[in-house]
């Protein structure tokens, strides 16, 4: 008993062994997976409109989502390679059937939610993109849309084939899209040329807009946006699949109990740096998305600039080449997240429900929504904005199973949190939540 519990991890206090570098190289990969629901184009929307109202102000807000995203993520993971099980796995064994069908009904309406708006944000990066005045002339903007949808989609069958080729492909094409992101927002920064030294005041110090009450309240809803979206519920659920397949190659590769539990207590310590590595630059990206629309938006004239605006308005401001730019990072964006999206739609209802479901089958059944909304002429910008309010409110039927199960000393054994990791689980469960809440409060009455 003793040799157990000297093995028990909390990768939070974490280690002791000298991490090598090869070996930890072959673990970086489920964590940059995750990180893609946190620079998705609902990041996009979100920081654009924080930058241009409210300039450096908000840029604190990112820091503390951080915080609260690289918690949440660690715990999925944690209970992924100590269970053996993915979450949704683990809510039907643990959990009553009822429970268990409540929860999966719960999980499919952010999966479709997820997927909605990540292929729409695909679609609207594609149509900035490659979109002509000429297709516009012909077909129209929803015809070109609709077009735009149609080629995302190919394009993300061909992503998701990566996964049948192996995880290593597919993480290594979704790290890929990550990094196309990072250096394209690099460039972004670097044409902007912002003031270093009040971007790092307003990230440590907390600030809103008090010019007058109207600033302070818009302000305020546009910080509870930002960190109420944070945490998005299909990649609660992804996290604890995603670090799977290693876990059977660790589990084939080790002689008996005791080789097994040092093997998982070495997982979890990488898969801890894993997580600090891929969220910390999610958090850069979304933080440049801030500065970007701070120095090149907030002067424009307009109240809540878009996607689409902030596209038009770069080019005459940085030249042609920052536009392109940001639609690239726009597209990749919109394709790795929606891919993302679907893998997390069928870790849902195969765990949940204990079935086998093809990946290319849930792929077309959810892009049937995306088209009809495009076809039927409903502005796309506005179905983001809606689907954001549905996952606020099916977020903490993805949070506190999480924390009830990695509380639980029969589900983790020597692994299950402390009472620090406890109280910080709850309280981040209980800003997230609550803030969520608020912004849905927010959007009601306006």
């Amino acid at each position: 008993m003793r040799e157990r519990s000297a093995l028990k991890v909390e990768a939070i206090q974490a280690p002791q062994p000298v991490v090598k570098r090869r070996g930890l190289l072959r673990y970086l990969g489920p964590a940059f997976v995750a990180s893609v629901a946190y620079i998705d184009p609902g990041n996009f929307a979100a920081n654009i409109q924080g930058g241009s109202q409210f300039g450096y102000r908000l840029l604190w807000v990112l820091l503390w989502s951080n915080a609260m995203a690289i918690l949440v993520q660690y715990l999925s993971a944690k209970l992924g390679i100590v269970t053996g099980l993915n979450l949704p796995q683990n809510c039907r064994k643990h959990f009553s059937r009822r429970s268990t069908i409540f929860l999966w009904v719960a999980a499919e309406v952010s999966a479709i939610a997820t997927d909605l708006a990540e292929f729409l944000g695909a679609a609207i990066g594609l149509y900035l993109l490659f979109g002509t005045p000429v297709m516009e002339r012909m077909l129209g903007r929803s015809g070109s849309l609709f077009v735009a949808a149609l080629i995302s989609a190919v394009i993300v069958f061909g992503i998701l084939a990566l996964q049948v080729a192996g995880y290593r492909w597919f993480e290594g094409g979704i790290i890929g899209f990550v990094s196309i992101i990072g250096i394209c927002y690099a460039i972004e920064v670097f044409l902007v040329h912002p003031e270093w030294r009040m971007v790092a005041f307003h990230t440590l110090v907390p600030t809103l807009d008090s010019r007058n009450p109207r600033a302070f309240h818009d302000s305020i809803y546009t910080a509870v946006a930002m960190l109420g979206a944070t945490v998005m519920p299909h990649v609660v659920y992804l996290h604890s699949a995603l670090v799977q397949p290693r876990l059977k190659e660790l589990e084939g590769r080790s002689v008996g109990n005791g080789s097994l539990l040092l093997e998982k207590a070495r997982y979890l310590r990488f898969e801890w740096i894993d997580i600090l590595v891929a969220m910390n630059g999610a958090w850069l990206i979304n933080s440049a998305m801030i500065v970007v629309a701070a120095l090149s938006l907030s002067n424009v004239g307009l109240a809540m600039p878009t996607i689409e605006d902030a596209y038009r308005t770069l080019g005459p401001l940085l030249g042609p080449a920052a536009a392109v730019i940001f639609a690239v990072a726009l597209l990749c964006s919109g394709l790795s997240s929606s891919t993302v999206g679907v893998l997390a739609g069928q870790v849902i209802i195969e765990g949940f429900l204990d079935i086998k479901f093809p990946i290319f089958l849930r792929r077309l059944i959810t892009i049937i929504p995306a088209l009809m909304v495009i076809a039927v002429g409903l502005d796309p910008l506005r179905i983001l904005v809606l689907s954001q309010v549905v996952l606020s409110f099916t977020l903490p039927f993805a949070l506190v199973p999480l924390m009830v199960l990695t509380n639980r000393k029969d589900v983790m054994g020597e692994y299950v949190s402390n009472q620090r990791m406890r109280y910080a689980g709850w309280v981040t469960v209980g800003i997230i939540v609550g803030l969520n809440l608020v912004l849905v409060g927010q959007l009601a009455v306006n």
